[in-house]
């Protein structure tokens, strides 16, 4: 690929000669991603999709995440950035993925916490990832939009309205807590693929790692007493149930807005379709009524 060939040639005077040949990774489905070596060291390349702006995607927000995260232990070392192309390079971590299974165990899900709780102190990014109007601009750039989507997006305008207060203050975030987004270096969990970071409530992070790692209520309880350490309170669970709500319709929407625009390998209208199932199914729980009236009095 003369693309790939040529952001390697401009790696090898910075990071050493490459050895061997580029191996491409699995799971990419907004990037292409390589594993290779350079100058004796395993890394990882990604090659960003461009005009990924409409996803909430910012590059510089993206690097800047990437290496306060690294900083922090959460995430792997940042070893260069081409802004232009755009592309990223990282350390490769060795440990392999974390199982869908693994992210239930108390032992992983005390370090995630921990993670996220780091994460939310630092610094405020330089860009939002505006959940709630996202998924309103997206609506002109999507395909096959359900015709509940206008009963879904009043929903999430009454969660928007519910969540006030301290706790709801936008702080860094990462906003894309899917499974095969934690790997393991040695016992220690990592997060990577920062480039949906961006400043936003920090219930959104609890509850898009909530709904995308099948968590149930016990779980969800668990992770919030690990993330402030102390015990739940109910407007605290309650915010956790409806952002659960606003992460899949994140996630049905991307796949609706992916649908027209990308040309990767992907079958993004399963993806969409799945979602808005799932976002629909949550959206007609009769506990909404009662966990928008909780958060909203907290």
């Amino acid at each position: 690929m003369p693309e790939l060939a040529a952001i390697i040639a401009r790696l090898e005077p910075e990071l050493g000669a490459l050895e061997g040949e580029p191996q491409p990774l699995d799971g990419g489905i907004t990037n292409r991603n390589y594993k290779l070596r350079l100058g004796g060291e395993d890394l990882v390349l990604r090659i960003c999709d461009h005009g990924a702006e409409v996803l909430g995607i910012d590059r510089s927000t993206e690097e800047i995440a990437s290496r306060r995260a690294a900083a922090e232990g959460i995430a792997p070392p940042v070893v260069a950035f081409l802004a232009d192309v755009p592309a990223l390079v990282t350390r490769w971590l060795p440990g392999g993925d974390v199982a869908l299974e693994e992210m239930r165990t108390p032992g992983v899900l005390a370090q995630v916490a921990g993670m996220l709780r780091r994460l939310h102190a630092t610094p405020a990014l330089p860009s939002a990832f505006a959940i709630f109007r996202l998924v309103e601009e997206q609506r002109a750039l999507a395909d096959g939009l359900p015709d509940s989507y206008e009963r879904l997006l009043a929903l999430a305008h009454r969660i928007e309205a519910a969540a006030t207060g301290p706790e709801h203050v936008p702080v860094s975030c990462h906003n894309d807590l899917l499974t095969a987004n934690f790997v393991r270096d040695g016992a220690r969990v990592c997060i990577v693929d920062w480039e949906y970071a961006g400043m936003n409530d920090r219930y959104f992070d609890l509850g898009n790692l909530s709904v995308n790692n099948g968590f149930d209520a016990e779980h969800d309880r668990a992770l919030l007493e690990l993330y402030f350490g102390e015990p739940v309170t109910e407007a605290r669970f309650a915010s956790l149930q409806l952002f659960r709500i606003v992460s899949d319709f994140r996630e049905a929407m991307w796949g609706a807005v992916q649908l027209r625009r990308s040309d990767l390998d992907f079958d993004y209208a399963a993806y969409a379709n799945e979602h808005f199932t799932r976002l629909e199914r949550a959206a007609s729980d009769p506990r909404v009524e009662e966990w928008l009236a909780v958060a909203a009095a907290a």
